[in-house]
């Protein structure tokens, strides 16, 4: 379809959007939720570039989102944001040295052969 392009480039807008924001969270570090925190973990998101990159491809990968779903049926664009597993899954792996394991592979391939089929629809 014509606008798989278009699908496609938001849903890894959004994938990059949770490594970017990852990337930062690791920075800041682990924070506990308590009143006291607020306006120090507010400052901290507020500096950092990797969380306010990641913001930002939200934003815009929602944007795109909403052209999509003004131009196709919500049933053929919504499982394509399983593409999104498989990106953050391999650079989780290469960027962070997250778990990669057989069991989330096959998940992974499980998922390709979903969106597939459903593209093929």
């Amino acid at each position: 379809m014509k606008y798989t392009p278009l699908i496609l480039s938001g849903v890894c807008l959004n994938a990059f959007a949770q490594l970017f924001l990852k990337k930062g969270m690791m920075k800041i570090g682990i924070f506990n939720f308590s009143i006291n925190n607020v306006v120090p973990i507010t400052l901290a998101v507020v500096k950092n570039p990797s969380i306010l990159l990641g913001l930002l491809c939200y934003v815009i990968s929602v944007i795109i989102w909403l052209l999509v779903l003004s131009r196709v049926e919500v049933s053929y664009a919504y499982p394509f944001l399983s593409i999104g597993y498989i990106v953050t899954a391999i650079i989780g792996y290469l960027a962070f040295n997250e778990n990669l394991s057989i069991t989330r592979i096959a998940g992974i391939v499980v998922i390709c052969i979903g969106v597939i089929l459903i593209s093929k629809s």
